[in-house]
This record gives C-alpha cells, sequence and structure tokens, in this order.
C-alpha cells in the first residue's frame, strides 16, 4: 500500500530547495537591480547631469545671455555715446533708438540713464530725473561705483505699472573710458520664470539660479528644491545641510543629497555672463522607478518559477515514492500484490474480521505441473501463464478482497465477509474456469490445471496460522491427485 504523507526527508529537501532556488533567484535579482542601480547613478552624476548643465547653459545663452550682449552693444554704441557727448541736445534721438532697440530685440523696456543730467530715458519718452537719497535710484548709483561693466538686478520697473523686471545694467564709457551713464535691456521675471519651467519640463530636472552668496535668484513657477523661493539662502533649506560646508559658498561641480528618503544628484555650474551658479537637481525616484519595476517583476517572476519548481519537484518525488512503494509491495509480473504488500493488508483484515466478528476465509492456490510447462514451452510461456492466471482470480474478486502471489505458481485470497461454504463455491468456480479454459502462447493451447487449500479464520488464529492451515489443505490437495479443492477445518 503507497503511502500518502510524504517522509521528513522529503519535506527537508523541498524546503532545502526552496531555500537553495530563493536565495539564488534573490541574490541574482540583486545583484543585477544593484549593478544597474550603480550603472544608471554614474550616468547620472558624471553625464546626465553635466549634459543637462551644459544643454541648459546653452539654453540660457540663447534666452537669457542675449539681453546681455544687446545692453553690452547698447553701451559701446557710437550714436549713443556721440549723442552724449554733443550735449544730449535733444530727447527725440535717444527715444527713438530706444524704441528700436526695444521693437527689434523684442525686450520688455530699454533704457538710458545719463551721468551728467541724470534724465532717464525710456522707449515711451524721459521717463524721471534719478536722485541719490532716492531708494528706488539706488541700482544707478550703485552700477556707477562698481568695477564690473554690468549687473543682473531683479527691480520693478516703473514705466511698465511696476512689473517685477530683470534689469541689464550696463556701464556706459566715453572713448577715453570715463563713465557718462548706464544703458539696458529688461525682461519681465515672468518671462525668465516661464523660461525656468521650460527648461524643467525639457529636461525633467529642477532647475535654479544661485549668486555668488548663496542666495537664491531665481526659480520656477514652483519654487526651488523643496519649493524654495527666491530670496532664500541654500543654508535655510532643511535638506542641504549635509552639503552645508561644501556649498556654503556656491561652487561648480558635482553633489549630491538625502531629502524625504530620496537620493538627490546635483550639478552646479558656473555662468560668468550671468555672475550666478545654475543648479540642476534631479532625485533618484525618477531616474530609477524603472529599474525598481524590473526588480519586483523579477523577484515576482523568480518567486513564480520557484513555487513551480518545487510544485513540479513535490509531484515528481510523490510520484516517485507512489512507484517505489508501489513496487515494495506489488508483484513486477502479475502486478498483484507481494507478500509484503500482502501481509500489510491482510493484519487490517484480520483485525476488522476479529472486531466486527465477521468470517474471514482464505483459499491458497497452486498451478498443477508448472515446472513441467516451464520445460516443456519455455519461461516465456510459463509468464503468459502466470499472468493469466492472476487476472483470472481478479476477474472474479470482489474489490475487497485481497490477491497476492504468494511465490513462484502459488497464489492466496483472502476473502472478507466470506463463510467457507461461500468460499468452496468460489474455489470450486475459479477451478473449472482454469480447467475448462486454458492459456495460449504463441498459438498453442496449454492445459492448465489447479489445486486448492481452504481454510476459515478461527477465534484464536494469528494470520500466519490461518495460511499454515490453507498450506495443509493445498497439500492434501496435491496429495489427492490435483485439481482439486481441499478444506482443512482443524
Amino acid at each position: 500500500m503507497a503511502r500518502t504523507a510524504p517522509p521528513t526527508r522529503q519535506r527537508v529537501l523541498l524546503l532545502f530547495l526552496l531555500v537553495l532556488l530563493g536565495c539564488g533567484f534573490l541574490a541574482t535579482s540583486l545583484v543585477s537591480y544593484y549593478s544597474a542601480f550603480n550603472s544608471i547613478r554614474a550616468g547620472i552624476i558624471h553625464t546626465e547631469l553635466p549634459l543637462t548643465s551644459d544643454n541648459v547653459y546653452s539654453e540660457i545663452q540663447k534666452d537669457l545671455v542675449r539681453p546681455i550682449l544687446i545692453s553690452s552693444m547698447m553701451a559701446r554704441d557710437t550714436f549713443l555715446r556721440d549723442w552724449v557727448l554733443a550735449g544730449e541736445q535733444e530727447a527725440l534721438p535717444i527715444i527713438r533708438y530706444l524704441q528700436e532697440v526695444q521693437a527689434h530685440y523684442g525686450t520688455v523696456t530699454s533704457f538710458f540713464v545719463s551721468d551728467k543730467t541724470h534724465t532717464y530715458y525710456q522707449a515711451k519718452g524721459v521717463l524721471k530725473q534719478v536722485k541719490e537719497d532716492e531708494p528706488r535710484d539706488s541700482w544707478y548709483f550703485r552700477v556707477r561705483e562698481m568695477a564690473e561693466p554690468y549687473e543682473i538686478n531683479v527691480d520693478v520697473d516703473m514705466a511698465n505699472q511696476d512689473r517685477l523686471t530683470v534689469f541689464i545694467n550696463y556701464k556706459v564709457l566715453d572713448y577715453q573710458g570715463n563713465f557718462i551713464g548706464a544703458a539696458g535691456v529688461g525682461l519681465t521675471v515672468d518671462t525668465v520664470v516661464q523660461l525656468i519651467d521650460t527648461y524643467q519640463q525639457r529636461y525633467q530636472r529642477s532647475v535654479f539660479f544661485v549668486d555668488r552668496n548663496g542666495r537664491i535668484v531665481l526659480t520656477g513657477a514652483e519654487g526651488g528644491p523643496m519649493g524654495a523661493r527666491s530670496g532664500q539662502t541654500l543654508l535655510e533649506l532643511p535638506a542641504l545641510e549635509s552639503l552645508r560646508e561644501q556649498l556654503a559658498t556656491p561652487k561648480s561641480g558635482s553633489f549630491e543629497y538625502r531629502e524625504e528618503g530620496r537620493d538627490h544628484f546635483l550639478n552646479v555650474r558656473f555662468i560668468p555672463e550671468l555672475n550666478w551658479y545654475l543648479f540642476v537637481d534631479k532625485h533618484e525616484n525618477s531616474a530609477l522607478a524603472n529599474i525598481r519595476q524590473s526588480l519586483y517583476l523579477n523577484l515576482l517572476i523568480c518567486l513564480l518559477v520557484t513555487l513551480i519548481v518545487i510544485a513540479l519537484v513535490s509531484v515528481a518525488l510523490h510520484r516517485y515514492q507512489r512507484r517505489i512503494s508501489a513496487m515494495a509491495t506489488t508483484d513486477l509480473l502479475t502486478d498483484l500484490l507481494n507478500r509484503r504488500g500482502f501481509d500489510l493488508l491482510a493484519s487490517q483484515a484480520l483485525q476488522e474480521a476479529r472486531r466486527n466478528a465477521s468470517p474471514l476465509c482464505a483459499l491458497l492456490l497452486d498451478i498443477d505441473n508448472f515446472k513441467q510447462l516451464n520445460d516443456s514451452h519455455g519461461h516465456l510461456a510459463g509468464d503468459e501463464v502466470l499472468r493469466g492466471f492472476a487476472q483470472r482470480l481478479r476477474d472474479n474478486l470482489r474489490q475487497a478482497d485481497i490477491i497476492c502471489r504468494w511465490g513462484g505458481e502459488e497464489f492466496i485470497l483472502l476473502l472478507k465477509d466470506t463463510s467457507a461454504a461461500q468460499a468452496r463455491d468460489l474455489g470450486e468456480k475459479l477451478r473449472q474456469q482454469v480447467e475448462q479454459s486454458g492459456f495460449s502462447h504463441q498459438g498453442q493451447d496449454l492445459a492448465i490445471t489447479t489445486s486448492i487449500g481452504l481454510a476459515q479464520l478461527h477465534r484464536d488464529d494469528s494470520l500466519d496460522q490461518l495460511i499454515a492451515r490453507a498450506d495443509r489443505a493445498l497439500y492434501r490437495a496435491k496429495q489427492a491427485g490435483r485439481n482439486r479443492l481441499c478444506e482443512e477445518t482443524a
């Protein structure tokens, strides 16, 4: 009888295989993940961000540096300088000049302030007279005293309803290098913010500008890192605490910091035309989302493969176990129980008969003159007879009955809930069928008879005693001339 519960060794084997496959798949997936992670990370730091910074710088040169070049051109324009040195005789020529600059280059404003008369000329006309004690005019006197040729200043534009504007204030010098005024153009802050938002959308990075003192100058519409706004310093941002020493004064380079569980990669580049630092920030989640999804998918696939492998191995082991168990309890030639398998089922049948006080009979059958059959027709014929005889027995028994090849040409039947008279009738039926029908091998009819010994279980009988009495009955049948049934009653 096959056992249904797997042995402990099989459970240990399956568990070991599960751990081995799981660890192998997990290690492979993690190694692949971290290899790709480090590769992408290095690519971001050493390639992507610097390249993005270069691209943004090129865009800045086109979009923001252009006003500086326009202002520089105005400061060196011989018409402007000659008009100032001629004594500013008439305002109309300079106003037309500023109108032409504004219209041709698409700036929001263009201006010139004379150092001699302190007159503020604008494309719309004469705006005002600048004064040293007027706070809104402090920019002009600052420009006059500075060593640099120009500055970028964010201020309100009085000529355009005080709209916040990015001014390029360029010093105008005469032909001997003496300061004679300031000229320049302006872009609205909204226009610059739109440019930054365009950069961010185009390159999928956070872009913002910081001056030499670490103060954030310009950001996109939604602010800079962690929502920082213009006017804040980098040191005020909690997430940048780890860079406090490195960025106390901004400098070009690549940096890393962590914010809300996300690693950020930062590339800083100085833009001399603006005198600002360009910060390009990218957090790892956006870059590594796909690779993390691949890791989770790989782990899921590995889990499914592991479970499938374990299931297949478990099925194979169970089948192998059943096959081994069947081989251990089954006769390979006749596919009947062997003596080991018979002992297992017969012991149970004996216990049931005693417990239920039901009759139990044993029939021990022997094929007569089987050795002569083998000698005359060969062992293949003998094997054919044994298989046919076993099938004849199977065809006449109930499912509950136990049939076994006892050894050689002997077979034993254990009949449950069967009286001696019923067992005798069945034995006679089997004997007559074997005698009358015979067997065929390679076209030859083989006449076969069988001798049968019958014994019924007594109250105190053991299995061995029952079989021993059936064997004595079989012996008597053989001695009496074979092809008969004898019963042992004692």
